[in-house]
């Protein structure tokens, strides 16, 4: 993959939020936080059904 198509989702980004560079970081942010919440929900449910343990598991 060349250095300009990983720019790509960068750039779209940063136009979604009209150039703004702290807007398009903090849109970042708030999705992380989301996936991070939606990991955390899976990994609970994996641990309720028996598919991970809560400590050393098997999901990353």
């Amino acid at each position: 993959m060349s250095l300009r198509s990983k720019d790509t989702p960068i750039d779209e980004i940063v136009a979604s939020c009209n150039g703004d560079l702290r807007g398009a970081v903090r849109a970042l942010l708030l999705i992380n936080e989301h996936l991070e919440s939606e990991l955390a929900k899976a990994y609970a449910a994996a641990v309720d059904h028996g598919l991970a343990e809560r400590e050393g598991s098997v999901l990353h």
